[in-house]
């Protein structure tokens, strides 16, 4: 854009234009900047554990005792990428197979230091964990004595970590088999307890 400016002279009261003079415009320069957002979306780590639900254990005892074995297989999921961590423990701090006022013991055994299971007594083990030994180990039906070394399983607040991994996890299984011995000094009825198993991401 230009502007003119009016160049004038007071001539005998009069004005006498004497002529204009052009001036261009200053120069325009564009201008920019920039900024930058992050975006964060944040997974967080998820699990999930499922379990049998019912080790089912049918024994018919003898003088000198009677053995079944079964198992149980707990499966965890998880999306942490550090794994796992899976524990078992009883449901309350009392150990034993209860049918009102009669009761099968613990095992001996713990999971540092397994050992055989004796007469009127139950416990688990799990192949290749801690001390246990490598297997496999198979359901038996009425034995004179179970196979492989047993522990008892520890009371509430006092768990024991039978599995540990490290990475992500999908549907991972593990199988914890269950034992149980009784002799004729035992009433007949169904001895219970239940094992609460907790799976934590790492």
């Amino acid at each position: 854009m230009k502007k003119q400016i009016l160049r004038s002279i007071l001539v005998g009261g009069g004005i006498a234009v004497l002529g204009t003079a052009s001036l261009s415009g200053a120069a325009v320069f564009a201008a920019s900047n920039s900024s930058n957002t992050v975006i964060n979306a944040a997974i967080g780590s998820t699990i999930s554990i499922s379990t049998g639900g019912t080790v089912s254990l049918s024994i018919t005892p003898t003088g000198s005792g009677s053995a079944t074995s079964a198992s149980d297989t707990v499966t965890v999921s998880t999306n942490n990428a550090t794994g796992y961590t899976l524990q078992l423990a009883d449901s309350d701090a009392t150990v034993t197979l209860t049918n009102g006022a009669n009761t099968i013991g613990a095992a001996t055994g713990t999971f540092a230091a397994p050992a055989s299971l004796g007469v009127n007594t139950w416990g688990y083990r799990i192949d290749g964990a801690g001390t246990f030994g490598a297997g496999p180990t198979s359901s038996q039906s009425n034995v004179a004595s179970l196979s492989g070394t047993w522990a008892a399983v520890p009371a509430s607040g006092s768990p024991v970590t039978i599995k540990t991994t490290g990475s992500t996890a999908s549907g991972d299984t593990t199988t914890v088999w269950y034992g149980a011995s009784a002799n004729t000094t035992k009433p007949n009825g169904t001895y219970t307890d239940t094992v609460t198993y907790t799976a934590s991401t790492n």
